[in-house]
């Protein structure tokens, strides 16, 4: 039996648990269970709030499926929040430590409550060998991949994990759900990748639908956006800074082209309880 706290950022949610004592030690059918919206609590990912020694706290975080990514940018958010709030770390400047390196998160804050965050995503990665990738091509952009008969233009880069973007006027769900599984498991993919559908609606503006590996379509995904924003930017299809409309709301987006990508959005508890493990 524990405590947990339910934290959504745009409609991707997550499970947050204080493990500053280093008692809590989840199994895979744990984790799919509570992540369950049947027979647990229902959320994308657990996130574990942790000591660390070289940043003010420490995310680890893990898919529904129990696996086990670097970074997600809609949790990094939540997680600004949750450790501000529950005054684990009262800093409106946060330096947080995670697989996938260091993140700086910058707390939006109103009558002592943190209303939005930005956050350093870092700079996004286009070497194939490091998104990983065997498209032996830097940077993998506009490239014609085909797999199962199908055939797609991608860019694919590394944004803490990896990301494949799709440019497409064809956003529905169907045409998400279908093709995100094709491309997530290509073989040319050995760590299987996320995949992001983006229609564009200007050089400042872009709808976005992400099919995230291990959990499935997503109703945000802020690596997703970022990656994305890279990608367009890359291709000279977007402008420096973008706003992403995702299916559970906005994010702005901004990348120069040399330094890190910055992500700005919001992050909202929404319930707290204690779980019986069964």
């Amino acid at each position: 039996m524990f405590s947990f706290y339910k934290y959504h950022g745009l409609g991707n949610d997550f499970i947050f648990i204080d493990n500053r004592n280093q008692d809590m030690q989840l199994s895979i059918d744990t984790i799919v269970q509570m992540c369950h919206r049947n027979f647990g609590i229902g959320a994308d990912g657990i996130v574990l709030v942790e000591n660390s020694q070289t940043a003010d706290v420490k995310m680890t975080i893990f898919n529904s499926d129990g696996s086990n990514p670097n970074m997600c940018g809609n949790a990094v958010r939540c997680f600004g929040k949750f450790v501000y709030d529950k005054n684990i770390v009262r800093k409106p400047v946060l330096l947080v430590d995670t697989a996938a390196g260091l993140m700086k998160l910058d707390m939006k804050i109103e009558n002592n409550t943190v209303k939005a965050v930005k956050v350093n995503m870092g700079k996004p990665i286009f070497d194939f060998d490091k998104i990983p990738c065997t498209i032996e091509k830097t940077p993998v952009s506009a490239y014609e991949l085909k797999v199962d008969n199908h055939t797609y233009e991608i860019t694919s880069l590394l944004l803490g994990v990896p990301h494949t973007v799709v440019f497409s006027d064809d956003i529905s769900d169907t045409y998400v759900i279908e093709n995100g599984k094709i491309i997530e498991n290509a073989a040319c993919f050995p760590q299987k990748t996320n995949v992001n559908f983006v229609k564009v609606i200007s050089r400042k503006e872009i709808e976005l639908r992400t099919w995230e590996r291990g959990a499935g379509y997503t109703l945000a995904c802020g690596t997703g956006a970022c990656a994305s924003a890279a990608a367009g930017i890359v291709n000279n299809i977007l402008d420096n800074e973008v706003l992403v409309h995702l299916r559970g709301g906005d994010l702005i987006i901004q990348w120069n082209t040399k330094g890190d990508v910055y992500m700005e959005g919001s992050a909202e508890e929404v319930f707290e309880g204690v779980y019986k493990k069964s």
